[in-house]
C-alpha cells in the first residue's frame, strides 16, 4: 500500500499531538503535586494546563481535517484533469489522423463515431463539476412539479442500457408503488439524482452487471427508489463517507474505475433539497452495494 506525504504528515502530526497532550498532562500532575498547599495556585494551574490541552487537541483535529480535506481535492483535481485530457487526446489523434491520411468511407464513419463518444465524455465530465456547484444552491421550489418517478426511472434505466450496451438481463426494473410514485420537485436534479446512480451501479459491477432498480412506496408518505448492485461493495466504514464532496472509496479495485468523487455528492444533496434522504448498504467488499433515494410523496390533483 502505497504511503503518500500527506498519510505522513497526518501520522507526525497525531504523533506530535499526542505527546504534546502527555507532556502537558505531566506538568499537570508536577504543577498539583508542589502546589497541593496553595489551593489558588492550584485551581489557576489545573484550569491553565486544561485550557493548553483542550487547544492542543482542537489544533489538532482541525490540522488533521484539513490535511485529509485537502488530499481530497488533489484527488478530485488529478482525477478531472485525467477526465479531461483523455478524451481530449483521443479527439486530436483522430482528427490529425483525418487531416494527414486518405481513408475510406468506413474508417472515417468509425473515428467519426469514436471522436462524439469522447465528446460525449469529455461533456459528462464538464456536467459533473457544474451540477456539483449548483447542488450546493439548488433552485427555487417555485419551478417544481410533479414528477412519476417510477417513469423518471425507467427512462433513465433504458438510457443507461443503451450507452452501455447492456443486454435486458443486466438491467431489471421493478415498480410496486400503488397509486403512483408521485414527487414533487425540479425534473433536471431528479433526473441527474437518477442517472448518477444508475452510472454509479453499472461503473462498479465490473464486466458482467446484474443490476435491480426497484421503485416503492413503503408507506403513505415517501417514495423510494433502490438500485442494487453486484458490484464490488464498500466497507461498512465507507458508507457514510462516500457522499461527502471528493471522496472516493480508495482500494486496489476502485483504482481502476476512474471519476471525480462528485456523483453521490450531487445525489445526496439533490435528495436534501428535496426533503429527502439518500443513503447506501452494503455487506462489505466483493458483496455489492444497495443505494437509497426517499422522498415525500405527494398526490396528484
Amino acid at each position: 500500500m502505497r504511503i503518500t506525504s500527506r498519510t505522513k504528515a497526518i501520522g507526525f502530526f497525531i504523533t506530535l499531538g499526542v505527546c504534546l497532550v502527555g507532556l502537558a498532562i505531566t506538568l499537570n500532575v508536577s504543577w498539583i503535586i508542589l502546589s497541593f498547599r496553595k489551593v489558588v495556585w492550584l485551581v489557576l494551574g489545573i484550569i491553565f494546563f486544561t485550557l493548553i490541552i483542550g487547544g492542543m487537541v482542537l489544533n489538532t483535529i482541525f490540522l488533521v481535517r484539513e490535511i485529509r480535506r485537502n488530499e481530497q481535492q488533489d484527488s478530485f483535481l488529478n482525477a478531472v484533469t485525467h477526465e479531461l485530457k483523455t478524451p481530449i487526446t483521443s479527439i486530436r489523434l483522430y482528427l490529425e489522423t483525418l487531416q494527414r491520411r486518405q481513408l475510406d468511407e468506413g474508417q472515417r464513419r468509425e473515428f467519426y463515431r469514436v471522436m462524439l463518444e469522447d465528446a460525449d465524455r469529455l461533456m459528462g465530465t464538464v456536467e459533473q463539476v457544474l451540477k456539483a456547484g449548483e447542488a450546493r444552491h439548488g433552485t427555487s421550489p417555485k419551478n417544481w412539479q410533479t414528477i412519476d418517478l417510477s417513469a423518471m426511472t425507467l427512462e433513465g434505466l433504458e438510457l443507461a442500457r443503451q450507452r452501455h450496451n447492456l443486454p435486458d438481463e443486466a438491467l431489471l426494473f421493478h415498480a410496486q408503488a400503488e397509486n403512483g410514485a408521485t414527487v414533487m420537485g425540479h425534473p433536471e436534479e431528479l433526473r441527474t439524482a437518477v442517472d448518477n446512480l444508475l452510472e454509479n451501479a453499472v461503473k462498479y459491477s465490473g464486466p458482467r452487471p446484474s443490476i435491480v432498480v426497484e421503485v416503492l412506496t413503503p408507506d403513505m408518505d415517501s417514495v423510494v427508489l433502490k438500485v442494487r448492485d453486484n458490484g464490488i461493495g464498500i466497507p461498512r466504514a465507507e458508507l457514510k463517507r462516500i457522499f461527502k464532496r471528493f471522496y472516493r472509496v480508495h482500494n486496489w479495485t476502485t483504482e481502476k474505475v476512474k471519476g471525480t468523487g462528485l456523483g453521490l455528492f450531487i445525489v445526496r444533496s439533490i435528495a436534501q433539497r428535496h426533503g429527502g434522504e439518500a443513503m447506501a448498504e452494503s455487506g462489505g467488499e466483493g458483496l455489492g452495494s444497495t443505494f437509497i433515494l426517499r422522498l415525500p410523496r405527494v398526490y396528484r390533483q
